[in-house]
């Protein structure tokens, strides 16, 4: 029983550092990688629309820019949607 107990601590010590939580304070970048692609695509979609209606670009750009908007508009309306729940619950909370 000895000889498990040990096998268990060594496994458990060995992957400790896999499961250990990463400093830096990843969820402020993941959020601020998140903000500048919204704002890229915006813009690229900006960008394009502009361009068809001057007849510089293909429709079929416009339609794919104006789709990839869609969807991280999408994207962002579901982040915030999920912030504020969460703001919510935490209200909730008994003191």
């Amino acid at each position: 029983m000895d000889l498990r107990a040990a096998l268990v601590a060594d496994q458990y010590a060995a992957n400790r550092q896999a499961t250990a939580p990463q400093s830096g304070g990843t969820g402020g970048a993941a959020f601020a990688r998140f903000a500048e692609d919204f704002t890229a695509t915006l813009q690229h979609s900006e960008n394009t629309a502009m361009a068809a209606m001057t007849g510089s670009a293909d429709p079929h750009a416009l339609v794919q820019a104006l789709t990839q908007t869609e969807l991280a508009v999408e994207t962002a309306v579901t982040v915030r949607d999920k912030v504020v729940e969460a703001y919510q619950e935490i209200l909730r909370m008994p003191v």
